[in-house]
């Protein structure tokens, strides 16, 4: 697999088979990621890998805690267009997969939820960094993510990286032992795709070059 195929092939994955994945796999797989740019070679990432029995027991310990206001903003405060429109999009393409309209509260709620089971992944990840990094080092952790996720996808690997875990940080950083000023920026499931699973069809918009890139 090359790269264009390896970006190409790449979504977030919203079902997964219980197959298992081997710590080994996600050592080799973190250890390559690990090769992503850094500015100044900081490397900000710290990374906490939930798997096997500690998935099993973490997603018993999930159960005792509340959500929390979340960590960081997920989105900017009223999102203007174009971005708006593209949020929403994936939204309703994802509900209408799986037959949620709109008014249905409870099905869109039982669909968000199963963000905390990590869709069913046997695997996961989550990315800390501490809390007096700034932008820059956020955005070298984005390209640890990125290459984490493509390496993954030429393992055989499917993944989705969540946010929606910044609503349980205080539960996160508890279980996982992460040290006082480290913040959680998100969860990654990893697994293999269940493609039997109609959520799994959809595939996201992207904005045409002439939107997004300007040729001066």
């Amino acid at each position: 697999m090359d790269v264009t195929e390896a970006v190409t092939r790449r979504k977030s994955i919203r079902a997964f088979q219980p197959d298992p994945v081997s710590d080994e796999t996600i050592a080799e797989l973190l250890t390559t990621a690990s090769r992503a740019p850094s500015g100044g070679n900081v490397q900000p990432w710290r990374i906490y890998v939930v798997n096997g029995e500690s998935m099993t027991r973490f997603r018993e310990f999930l159960t005792t805690r509340e959500p929390g206001a979340p960590s960081y903003d997920v989105y900017p405060p009223k999102l203007p267009e174009p971005y708006r429109s593209s949020r929403y999009r994936i939204g309703e393409d994802m509900y209408a997969s799986i037959g949620v309209t709109r008014e249905d509260k409870a099905g869109r709620f039982a669909q968000f939820a199963k963000n905390l089971d990590f869709f069913g992944a046997p695997a996961a990840v989550f990315c800390f960094l501490d809390d007096f990094m700034g932008p820059p080092q956020w955005s070298d952790l984005g390209m640890f993510l990125q290459t984490f996720m493509l390496l993954a996808q030429e393992a055989g690997l499917d993944t989705c990286a969540q946010e929606a875990w910044a609503v349980h940080e205080a539960a996160v950083t508890e279980f996982v032992g992460a040290p006082e000023g480290q913040r959680i920026f998100c969860g990654v499931a990893i697994g293999k795709a269940d493609w039997d699973a109609p959520i799994n069809s959809v595939q996201s918009e992207r904005e045409p070059l002439d939107v997004f890139a300007t040729f001066v």
